[in-house]
């Protein structure tokens, strides 16, 4: 189920790794989070954000050659995030296959995970999934769309709904 989408204008990608650090405070263990959008529209932006704001260690970078890190809270009762590039997978013979390889499920309920390139691979993972549409923009600029799919999300939605637009 698809409901109550939010829009986000993000002048910049500051403002993009901003909006991923106000979103992480509405994110926990078990959430998959699936970016879209072309390339250069900010993914990996969004996802270092998030990465930021759930206080994970280490630098949070695009993993396309290596498909998936896994990020682990810098302290106690934090929670960890796989990033996932699935970029590459779209040139396998058997996308599915290489996601199921991945084993994501297996680290699901403890983590947010994080999928870029993901669309029609990873939604199968769990009823309840957000979906954040970018769009770059000729001036640079980026649109974000929050796309909440599943009954989870409902009431954090409403919380996402909260947040300030970036100056």
């Amino acid at each position: 189920m698809t409901r109550n989408p939010v829009t986000r204008t993000l002048p910049a990608v500051e403002d993009t790794h901003a909006f991923g650090r106000r979103l992480a405070t509405v994110l926990r263990a078990g959430d998959l989070v699936l970016l879209t959008g072309p390339l250069g529209a900010g993914k990996t932006a969004l996802a270092q954000g998030i990465g930021a704001g759930l206080r994970v260690q280490g630098a949070v970078t695009s993993p396309t050659f290596v498909i998936a890190r896994v990020h682990r809270p810098a302290s106690d009762g934090g929670v960890a995030m796989v990033h996932v590039d699935a970029y590459r997978l779209g040139d396998v013979k058997d996308p599915l296959g290489e996601i199921d390889a991945l084993d994501l499920d297996a680290t699901l309920e403890e983590s947010v995970t994080v999928v870029e390139w993901g669309e029609g691979l990873v939604e199968q993972l769990t009823d309840d999934h957000l979906e954040l549409r970018l769009t770059r923009h000729d001036d640079d600029s980026r649109t974000v769309t929050a796309v909440p799919h599943g009954q989870g999300w409902s009431g954090r939605l409403r919380g996402l709904q909260d947040l300030p637009d970036v100056d």
